[in-house]
């Protein structure tokens, strides 16, 4: 199972969309606190649909409790940044890798990221924007690393409700 990390969320309804993506993966969700908004209000569970009472998540009280409660995690988890200078998709992700995420307005914290350089990756876009919306940011990545695992355990064909596919 795939664990996606959150470091200081900012945005309920990206958390909300995120949570409803981890849902549809079976990944576990992350939040390291503090928080930029509380996990019950309306706009994440909107968000995250009907989903969200199906959503494993945890919230930690700061980087450190999230480090001691997943000693799994230390060597096993890539970091999405801009300030990244290998793609997220050179990788090899691990089934139960860790993928983390910054918050909204600044991104994970140098301090983390200098420790971690070779675990560091970024999606690439054009030299003139700062970011990605960080849940299309988890998205594309976890998507990544479900595809190199060969979408092991999901869904992979679609059906008509009402009608067959023609041959």
């Amino acid at each position: 199972m795939l664990n996606i990390v959150l470091f200081e969320p900012e945005i309920p309804s990206n958390t909300g969309n995120i949570g409803r993506t981890c849902v549809a993966t079976g990944s576990r969700l992350h939040l390291i606190g503090p928080l930029g908004f509380r996990i019950d209000e309306k706009s994440v569970k909107r968000a995250g649909m009907d989903y969200w009472n199906q959503l494993d998540v945890t919230e930690y009280l700061g980087y450190e409790d999230f480090l001691e409660k997943n000693p799994d995690a230390v060597g096993n988890m890539f970091m999405a940044t801009t300030k990244a200078d290998k793609r997220y998709s050179d990788v090899e992700y691990k089934d139960d890798c860790y993928i983390m995420f910054g918050k909204e307005s600044a991104g994970i914290p140098e301090e983390i990221l200098v420790k971690n350089h070779a675990e560091c990756v970024r999606i690439p876009m054009e030299e003139n924007i700062r970011s990605l919306n960080l849940a299309n940011s988890v998205a594309i990545v976890l998507y990544e690393a479900l595809r190199q695992m060969d979408f092991k355990g999901m869904q992979t064909e679609g059906h008509l409700h009402r009608l067959n596919w023609e041959e």
